[in-house]
């Protein structure tokens, strides 16, 4: 019933289409990302004078929310613990070791005295040396629980050990000092050790206490003149009224006035691109399936890189929507694949917070995927293709942060990290085209390249059951390659189109001349229109056989229109002979005619191959009238009007055949002696 009802109103699908892709898009952008003013640090403002529009307070830049931070720091309190059992070890160590260093019996005072310095050593607290230079003033020590603060200079240092020693033994002699010092250097350690978690714990009180904003700016006060460049004070007014802007989402009106504003900015774009697709592919616009997969694609891409957006707004340049530039190229053309990259990036752009960035970087990118190869089927060539689009990303945001800063230094180089994930999403475009092909019914390079393969299964069965039409089939296939090339056809296409376009003969192979051997022939034992209705229904079999094996129809094309409209005439000749009066519609094939240049092109190499088998000694006069002659025939039969082929080309594609026919017999061009 739908299908009955879609069919009598053919625009009711696409109004279907309009309305889907409309309501998707906008369900899925933000309604709170608010109005905000466009500018670039070291520019001018050229713009009217910018009054303030309401009180809002100046957000702290990045540079004094760090400085800040490093004045807290440096005025913190350092939390350590102070180790008994480190403390007592050192002094048994001492009395332990004295010996080895003080071995006068009458060493008992140095001893005492020795032990004395060290106790206040251990009392003062000995500071690990990855902390002597920390920048701390005051310390937090850390004993059975008891906190008792003090300041670091008076900790001991380990490399103020030998100036220790002789601020305190001043009086004794160089090498008493000298023997207490490589005592004390063995044994002494710190007692203290850092309190990470007390530590952090204070910090993090401070930092809590910082103010984001600072000052503010009242309503109606001048944020910024006309002609003036934008920095310093300036330009933190600006920062901080677009961060106003966006923090209030809670104003119902204004997010009905976005809502609304977003309906009226997707209608507009995707109308747009249904009246470009009607004027300019309009085979595209009367095709249903084709018609769903471009609005599809402009959703999608839509709607992925606003929903990594939302989640963190530096993750919108790793949403890769290169990659459906890439599939609409793959499947239709490059200017259709660019159009609809454009308005998925215009759309996009206005939920980022830097738009005009947004688009520039975007474009770069997009036009460098559609300039890239489109053999995209060839894995390396697919990596090179990447690199291009991943490159193009470093250069264009790098490019524009040069010209709007004026400073490499503020580059993001994190951003490339995000460039690179970009990159490697991309290379999924490979199985995306078989998903796509299967829900759509289209047919990429990678399948018609798959067809190619002669040990398929029904190239297989040509080959075993039909073996002289298969090596027609490959002569034909290789002679409307040459011809496809030289008038920049679909090569790969017309090549498949060229391999299938016999396999109806399957069914009676024995009943076509290039399959019987000998000079006997099933059709001596038949009447001419049963013989023409056997050589005619090879392509109603063929049709029959290719969807069976689910070839694609642009495949199926081929087997449709190698013959066209025209006449079995050698059937036709016969039977006149005796019945003048015949009904000639017996004989005519049903068509339709070539409308393409890849099915004329088919047409003419099929017909070419199969009438040169009759000649006896060619040379290359004959050839080349001969040629001539099937070529114009088809012409003026009007095979070819439904085509886009011109008459130029089908010039270029008769030498093309002529110099291929050459090469296959193998002439030799006769010099003057």
């Amino acid at each position: 019933m739908l299908k009955r009802f879609l069919e009598i109103s053919p625009f009711i699908y696409k109004i279907l289409i309009f309305i889907a892709s409309v309501a998707f898009i906008v369900y899925f952008l933000p309604l709170n990302t608010q109005y905000s003013i466009q500018f670039s640090e070291g520019k001018r403002w050229n713009e009217d004078t910018l009054y303030a529009p309401f009180d809002f307070p100046i957000i702290k830049s990045n540079e004094e929310l760090k400085l800040e931070k490093k004045s807290i720091e440096s005025n913190s309190i350092l939390y350590l613990d102070v180790n008994a059992d480190i403390s007592k070890k050192i002094l048994n160590d001492y009395s332990s070791n004295f010996k080895n260093f003080f071995k006068n019996e009458n060493d008992s005072l140095n001893y005492k005295n020795g032990l004395i310095l060290l106790k206040s050593f251990l009392k003062r607290g000995i500071l690990p040396l990855d902390l002597s230079n920390h920048k701390a003033k005051e310390i937090a020590l850390i004993s059975d629980n008891v906190e008792s603060i003090t300041e670091i200079s008076s900790l001991f240092k380990l490399e103020d050990l030998s100036l220790e020693i002789g601020n305190n033994l001043a009086n004794e002699s160089k090498l008493k000092k000298s023997l207490f010092y490589n005592l004390f250097f063995d044994i002494i350690k710190p007692n203290l050790s850092y309190n990470k978690e007390l530590t952090e714990e204070y910090l993090n009180e401070l930092y809590s206490s910082i103010s984001f904003t600072r000052d503010l700016v009242l309503k109606g006060d001048v944020i910024i003149e006309t002609n003036q460049i934008i920095e310093g004070e300036k330009l933190s007014k600006l920062k901080s009224l677009n961060y106003q802007f966006s923090s209030k989402s809670d104003n119902n009106k204004i997010n009905q006035s976005i809502f609304i504003g977003y309906i009226l900015l997707v209608c507009t774009l995707i109308f747009l691109t249904m009246i470009y697709i009607y004027k300019f592919r309009f085979s595209v616009f009367e095709n249903d399936n084709k018609m769903t997969f471009i609005f599809l694609n402009i959703s999608l891409s839509v709607i992925m890189s606003v929903i990594l957006a939302e989640l963190n707004p530096r993750y919108i340049y790793a949403a890769p929507i290169c990659i459906f530039p890439l599939l609409t190229k793959t499947f239709f053309d490059s200017r259709l694949a660019f159009f609809t990259h454009i308005v998925s990036i215009i759309i996009i752009s206005f939920t980022v917070f830097n738009g005009f960035e947004y688009i520039f970087i975007q474009t770069l990118a997009g036009i460098i995927s559609i300039l890239s190869t489109s053999k995209i089927y060839k894995r390396a060539n697919l990596f090179v293709s990447v690199a291009q689009i991943t490159f193009i990303y470093f250069l264009g945001y790098s490019t524009f942060h040069l010209l709007s800063s004026g400073n490499i230094e503020k580059i993001d180089f994190l951003q490339f990290g995000f460039f690179l994930a970009n990159g490697m999403l991309t290379l999924f475009v490979l199985p995306l085209i078989y998903f796509y092909e299967k829900i759509f019914f289209l047919v990429s390079d990678v399948s018609l390249l798959e067809l190619t393969d002669t040990n398929s299964p029904l190239l297989k069965e040509l080959s075993n059951k039909a073996p002289g039409t298969f090596n027609h089939s490959l002569q034909v296939a290789n002679l409307s390659e040459a011809c496809a090339s030289e008038i920049n056809a679909n090569i790969l296409l017309t090549r498949v189109g060229a391999l299938y376009h016999d396999i109806g003969k399957i069914k009676r192979p024995n009943f076509f001349s290039e399959n019987q051997k000998g000079s006997v022939s099933p059709h001596d034992e038949l009447n001419p229109e049963e013989s023409a209705k056997i050589i005619i229904d090879h392509v109603s079999d063929g049709i029959s056989l290719a969807k069976k094996y689910k070839l694609p129809d642009r495949v199926i094309d081929f087997i449709r229109t190698h013959h066209g409209k025209s006449k079995v005439y050698f059937f036709y000749k016969k039977h006149i002979e005796f019945n003048p009066n015949c009904d000639i519609e017996k004989f005519i094939y049903p068509g339709p005619k070539p409308f393409s240049k890849e099915t004329s092109i088919v047409m003419m190499a099929d017909s070419v191959e199969a009438a040169s088998k009759s000649l006896k000694e060619p040379s290359f006069e004959i050839l080349n009238e001969f040629v001539h002659k099937i070529i114009n025939q088809k012409m003026d039969e009007g095979q070819f009007i439904n085509s886009n082929i011109t008459f130029s080309e089908i010039e270029v594609v008769k030498k093309v055949l002529v110099k291929k026919l050459i090469n296959i017999y193998q002439l030799r061009i006769e010099y003057p002696t």
